[in-house]
């Protein structure tokens, strides 16, 4: 927190007795900083109720990572709050919250301290109000389990009794923290504060979402990236019984698609409807992306100098080109999907002046800001509610699905739910990069990597917002590979962007996803070629901090020793080295994702070509964890969602158009295809800054079945998804 103290903590009194407790968090990013507002609701962060019920309320968007149990663990902790009364809710878009994005794996550990304070800040304004009461000093009082007590006399008080007194107090804006030593709630295992009604269907999700007078709506998006409508038969819509309304959309703010809007009383009403639109479109400006096309130019752009040098130390171009040996190694990987359980829908209801939005999003603040853009209206006109989410995996930062919805809703002159079809969830996404990975390297008499030059080409991120077409992308593309950390004393990395109208977007663990795949698997290849084991070649070589990229985080400098011990203890518990059943092998990956250090150990067979994983074996490094049991669903989420982008998942472009539409073409992993057994574990420590444990598991699933199936087969497997007959 910065100097500005005396707006960190604001406490106020409600009607009915309740108290809440404000603060001011500090933007994690710029760019996603929540644009003024007028607040959804007045409860920011802690109310306690008359019942001394407390419900923490908290600024990320809950999308199965456990967030929000996490978050108001932070402030119960402090809080000395009595757990099984704490209830949680998300904070809707509110200014004063400052950056409201969810991404990055950086929600705990954005927060970690700020929302400890608030709850220690609580803490001791109750504990004043109470000795006050008393008439007793306030360090003989203790809080525990919502209840403050005095041990000499034996008088407690409920928190709830106490927040009259406490909001007339002025609050500590650096109150003292508990040492972990002390900690209840921190470090413990605990049951997601939604799992209840998730599993009993009581939770609200964007798609549960009622309004009196609702109505639903439809879109017919343009097949082709680009085009726009010509023309359509609204009459043969207005047709269907229950639709109301027929409309076009431009493409415009928000990187919305455009298409028609038909708006019925039903969804089924509303798909009907659409399907007899006819729609004629205008292909003048529409792109003819094909995906095998870009794959066969990423390549042969790797055959020429990178458009952009992202660095280089030494000479590996020299180094390379006296080698008498060059290992050399080509990797692919398609556009994938983001696939969210549940296909993007927002509800909107203009009224009068003011525009009330219920989104399911990872960044508010910036569905907001295109909300405003397309209907030119100012911010303060614009209440956004955050619902549960179905899924993000960095989808849902794009907020296209509001927008429409936004523009829908005024026209329409009614609340309006916006619906996506799965067809259209897939054929309209904001897509994981296609890219091309190209490593080079020759080695020295031991074995030792000389020179690793790697050249990377894709269809950068950055292109799809940049308006100016004056941005360089390489920074930014090649995280993991250009910067590994494996120790050559002559190295660069390059890169070259294709020209592509694809939509590409943020997908979990992002760059890395596919950088890990090429870069693991490559030193797996120069283990092989030096004659030595893949895990003591990769621990030999894990000493150095690694070449930095443009703009990389300074404040989270690479630690070798971490990065080992996870090798370590993830080989130990796989039983590396030790004998396996016939048939099976190990492969092996690690990277750091996010901060955050991470291995992988899969243990697999070929049982008549087809794959079983028999056990996966992750450690992780975040710091500290501080709900066990989420940590570990996050870290199975990972190598599960790996192991399908690995296997199966690849997005095709043909004339510029999505081929896939729903699972039979998209193929998600199936059940019999999911690890047996995944065994996690943490590296802790508290001298560290804590990271995050959303993302950093993903990348290293791809690579170590590769490296697995390598073992099995003798076969090299460079390109995603994997294909070994």
């Amino acid at each position: 927190m910065d100097g500005s103290r005396r707006d960190f903590l604001r406490l106020s009194l409600l009607g009915g007795g309740a108290m809440l407790l404000g603060i001011a968090l500090p933007a994690a990013q710029a760019q996603t900083a929540a644009p003024p507002a007028p607040p959804p609701d007045p409860n920011l962060y802690v109310r306690i109720d008359p019942d001394n019920r407390i419900t923490i309320t908290t600024p990320r968007s809950e999308m199965g990572q456990g967030v929000r149990t996490s978050l108001a663990m932070l402030v119960a902790e402090e809080l000395e709050a009595d757990w099984r009364q704490v209830q949680v809710a998300t904070l809707g878009l509110d200014a004063r919250a400052g950056d409201q994005g969810t991404g990055g794996s950086n929600s705990v550990a954005g927060l970690y301290e700020p929302l400890r304070r608030i709850g220690a800040s609580l803490r001791e304004l109750l504990i004043a109000a109470a000795a006050a009461r008393w008439q007793v000093p306030a360090g003989e009082c203790a809080a525990r389990d919502s209840v403050v007590t005095h041990a000499r006399s034996q008088r407690s008080a409920r928190y709830a009794d106490l927040i009259e007194a406490a909001a007339k107090l002025t609050p500590n804006p650096a109150p003292a923290l508990k040492p972990r030593a002390q900690w209840r709630l921190l470090g413990k295992p605990q049951t997601g504060k939604d799992c209840a009604d998730i599993v009993h269907g009581r939770a609200g999700y964007g798609l549960d979402v009622r309004r009196p007078g609702q109505l639903y709506a439809q879109i017919e998006r343009p097949r082709r990236f680009g085009a726009r409508v010509a023309s359509f038969d609204a009459q043969a819509a207005l047709a269907v019984p229950g639709v109301k309304q027929v409309f076009a959309l431009e493409p415009g703010p928000g990187n919305i698609a455009g298409g028609v809007a038909v708006v019925a009383t039903s969804t089924w009403a509303a798909a009907q409807g659409r399907a007899k639109l006819a729609v004629q479109w205008n292909e003048q400006d529409a792109g003819s992306d094909d995906s095998a096309a870009l794959a066969k130019a990423a390549l042969t752009a790797l055959d020429a100098e990178p458009a952009e040098a992202v660095n280089k130390v030494g000479d590996p171009d020299a180094v390379l080109a006296a080698a008498a040996r060059v290992i050399r190694a080509d990797y692919q990987l398609p556009f994938l999907a983001h696939a969210t359980l549940e296909p993007q829908n927002a509800t909107a209801q203009w009224s009068g002046d003011h525009l009330t939005v219920w989104a399911p999003t990872q960044f508010p603040g910036l569905a907001a800001r295109g909300i405003a853009k397309a209907l030119d209206i100012k911010p303060e006109q614009i209440t956004l509610h955050i619902t549960l989410l179905g899924g993000g995996f960095g989808r849902r930062i794009n907020g296209d699905y509001a927008v429409e919805a936004a523009l829908v809703a005024r026209q329409a002159g009614a609340p309006v739910q916006v619906m996506w079809t799965r067809e259209d969830d897939l054929r309209h996404d904001f897509y994981r990069p296609l890219a091309a990975h190209r490593f080079e390297a020759c080695l020295d008499a031991d074995g030792w990597p000389q020179a690793l030059r790697h050249r990377q080409a894709g269809t950068p991120i950055g292109a799809t917002y940049d308006r100016t077409g004056q941005r360089t992308f390489g920074a930014e593309e090649i995280e993991g590979a250009g910067n590994g950390f494996y120790r050559a004393p002559n190295r660069s990395s390059g890169y070259t962007a294709l020209a592509a109208r694809v939509p590409r977007g943020w997908w979990r663990a992002v760059h890395t996803t596919h950088a890990s795949f090429a870069m693991e698997c490559f030193i797996d290849e120069l283990a092989a070629a030096a004659g030595k084991d893949a895990l003591a070649y990769r621990l030999a070589l894990i000493d150095t901090i690694p070449v930095p990229a443009p703009g990389q985080d300074s404040d989270y400098a690479f630690n070798p020793a971490r990065m080992r011990a996870c090798l370590r203890r993830a080989a130990e518990l796989a039983g590396w080295g030790k004998p396996l059943p016939k048939g099976q092998a190990l492969g092996l990956a690690c990277a750091i994702d996010h901060r955050s250090y991470a291995a992988l150990v899969l243990q697999v067979s070929l049982q008549e070509r087809e794959l079983r994983i028999h056990r996966a074996t992750c450690v992780a490094d975040c710091g500290l964890v501080i709900n066990p049991d989420g940590a570990r669903a996050q870290i199975e989420g990972g190598i599960v969602q790996g192991l399908s982008a690995a296997l199966g998942e690849a997005v095709t472009l043909k004339d510029g158009a999505v081929v896939e539409g729903n699972f039979h073409q998209y193929r998600l992993l199936r059940l019999a295809q999911a690890p047996l057994h995944i065994d996690v574990q943490f590296i802790e420590s508290d001298a560290v800054k804590l990271t995050g444990l959303g993302e950093p598991a993903l990348p290293l699933a791809a690579p170590a079945l590769a490296n697995a199936l390598h073992a099995l087969t003798g076969k090299r497997l460079r390109e995603l998804p994997l294909r070994w007959s």
